[in-house]
């Protein structure tokens, strides 16, 4: 029994080893296509909403670390939408955002730390042609493996509050009141493993992400490894 239970451990480790490492820091690009940035404004007695549909970013996430995750992404002005052609117009104009002379918003993290179940990311966030310190909460949607790429995915959403005067977004004539000063924006991300990606590498197959271990991997068999060279079966082509 003292032999069979010495098998049985050495099995159950190699099962495990690869898996061992599905917290680690993983680079992911945003899916801007199962992504949204929104906003919404209160205008007179009720609010305005909003959307920007052009957008792009990079996370890193280590759920076992959180100070070595990190955030960037860029925004796209002139992608705003309010589903109003002349409004929108109007918001791009010099009055607002002006467009032209700021195409982007961006941001760029900090520092990152864990406080209860949230990942509290600081970071410079710029807006027409002003950069502020800011703290974006972040709620952890999930992280699993997506059922076509086969690739580590994650989903994050977070919810800020920002003032355009701190940005110069506010020259406009405002003197009924028309508009709020807060603009409340929801940030609602799904993420895909990065090619090179550091979390899951299963050394029994380089070529995929360790969903699997080496010998049974419906992702990808070792003995059909499309890799050159298999440290599980060196021989596979």
């Amino acid at each position: 029994m003292g032999r069979l239970t010495r098998i049985l451990t050495i099995v159950a480790l190699a099962w495990i080893g690869p898996l061992g490492h599905a917290n680690a820091a993983q680079d992911y690009t945003i899916d801007a296509s199962h992504s949204s940035v929104g906003f919404s404004i209160r205008h007179i007695v009720s609010r305005t909403t909003g959307r920007f549909n052009d957008f792009n970013g990079s996370i890193t996430y280590d759920a076992e670390n959180p100070a070595n995750s990190s955030v960037t992404a860029t925004i796209s002005m002139a992608s705003l939408d309010t589903d109003n052609a002349r409004r929108d117009g109007h918001v791009k104009s010099a009055d607002f955002f002006d467009v032209e002379k700021y195409p982007e918003m961006t941001f760029v993290s900090s520092s990152a730390e864990a406080k209860g179940d949230m990942l509290m990311i600081k970071g410079d966030f710029t807006m027409h042609g002003v950069t502020r310190k800011v703290v974006l909460p972040v709620e952890v949607l999930g992280v699993g493996m997506h059922p076509m790429s086969k690739k580590a995915v994650a989903g994050f959403q977070a919810d800020l509050v920002v003032k355009r005067s701190d940005f110069g977004v506010n020259t406009w004539t405002d003197v009924a009141g028309v508009l709020g000063d807060e603009v409340k924006v929801t940030l609602i991300v799904e993420a895909l493993a990065s090619s090179g990606e550091k979390m899951g590498k299963n050394p029994c197959n380089p070529c995929e992400n360790a969903c699997n271990p080496c010998g049974k991997n419906p992702c990808n068999p070792c003995a059909k490894n499309p890799c050159a060279k298999n440290p599980c079966n060196p021989s596979s082509k």
